[in-house]
């Protein structure tokens, strides 16, 4: 028999212990890695998975039979098909196992449980295996909001220049130079939330309709009876009602 280990949130312990463990994953199967004489990499993927906000993973033990059909590979690679007892043995030879994985193709039922266990929550690897001592990545992609120090990450690593606040948007609207200036620092302020419409309301009147067109869009983030006033106002400009015939 074949022993396993599953990664999972402390707070699923007590349904795994009662019902098993539920194939889940685009893959469909219970994500897992040998038991092996190395405690970091049996355990590899556990900060890995805590990058998900789970503030407290258990290790789940599990057998099934040397001949259990399941896959296995680098996650980053093709994953192979093969018997239980050979995906063991092919991360046991691996050269560098970090980053491999098998998967059981069904649940685990609670009868093939051997042990729900605590382990230590700073084992393993973030992002990718050769992450550590690399400067990491502050993208959305790769730096989710909420992650550990992913504030902090993106103040030093910052891939994009801060985006302008209000008082600094409202000083590049009073400053702008030229029309296209104008119609940027509206749409930007429109992507922030409501404010005082008497910052914005004098260029109801501008003479460029697609300025005008950029104060409508601006102006559905304000509140209150002013507001309203003007949106109705720019709706009954024919100019910016040929310009939304134009773009729709």
């Amino acid at each position: 028999m074949a022993l396993l280990v599953h990664l999972t949130p402390e707070k699923n312990a007590r349904r795994i212990r009662r019902a098993g463990i539920t194939a889940s994953g685009f893959r469909r199967g219970v994500f897992c890695m040998p038991v092996m004489p190395s405690y970091v990499l049996s355990h590899q993927w556990l900060r890995e998975l805590r990058r998900g906000g789970q503030r407290l993973i258990v290790a789940v033990d599990f057998r099934v039979p040397d001949d259990e059909p399941v896959r296995v590979g680098h996650y980053r690679a093709a994953v192979t098909e093969i018997t239980a007892a050979e995906a063991v043995s092919v991360i046991l030879r691996a050269e560098d196992a970090r980053g491999y994985e098998i998967v059981v193709p069904r649940a685990i039922a609670a009868a093939e449980l051997h042990r729900v266990r605590h382990v230590r929550q700073v084992t393993g690897w973030r992002y990718h295996p050769d992450a550590h001592g690399r400067q990491p990545c502050a993208c959305p992609a790769c730096l989710g909001r909420g992650e550990f120090k992913a504030a902090d990450l993106r103040r030093r690593f910052a891939t994009e220049p801060p985006e302008l606040t209000k008082p600094q948007l409202l000083a590049r609207l009073r400053n702008a130079d030229n029309d296209d200036e104008l119609i940027d620092a509206l749409y930007d302020l429109g992507s922030r939330s409501r404010g005082d419409v008497a910052d914005i309301a004098h260029l109801v009147d501008h003479p460029n309709p697609d300025v005008r067109y950029a104060l409508a869009s601006a102006l559905h983030r304000y509140r209150g009876g002013e507001a309203r006033r003007l949106l109705a106002r720019l709706a009954a400009d024919p100019d910016l009602e040929v310009r939304e015939a134009a773009t729709a």
